[in-house]
């Protein structure tokens, strides 16, 4: 599977109980086929204390992995969220751009 997102990429799920959530990606797992998008899929971890490696314990709250195919790019320009293809400028340069409007995402 081709993933063409990238680290803070603004993203929008469209699948799952988080759906219409929006956030930036923190992490991409490629061998996976998962995101971790900030602020959304939250799940509880229990941690039992370690006072050697200073960790206090209890329930904490992280952001878990999602599928890619639940997640879709925002576009920049007209916030609105859209599919994304590839092309290769003049000067030779392959970059990713919005399929909606055509502009380009990497710069």
């Amino acid at each position: 599977m081709k993933i063409r997102l990238k680290k803070n990429d603004l993203v929008q799920v469209i699948a799952g109980k988080d759906a219409g959530k929006r956030g930036r990606i923190l992490k991409v797992l490629r061998d996976k086929g998962r995101v971790i998008v900030q602020g959304v899929g939250f799940i509880k971890r229990h941690t039992r204390p370690n006072p050697q490696r200073n960790i206090k314990g209890g329930i904490a709250e992280r952001e878990a992995a999602i599928h890619v195919s639940n997640v879709m790019m925002v576009s920049p320009d007209d916030d609105k969220r859209t599919r994304i293809g590839a092309k290769t400028l003049a000067d030779g340069r392959k970059v990713r751009i919005a399929r909606r409007g055509g502009e380009v995402l990497d710069k």
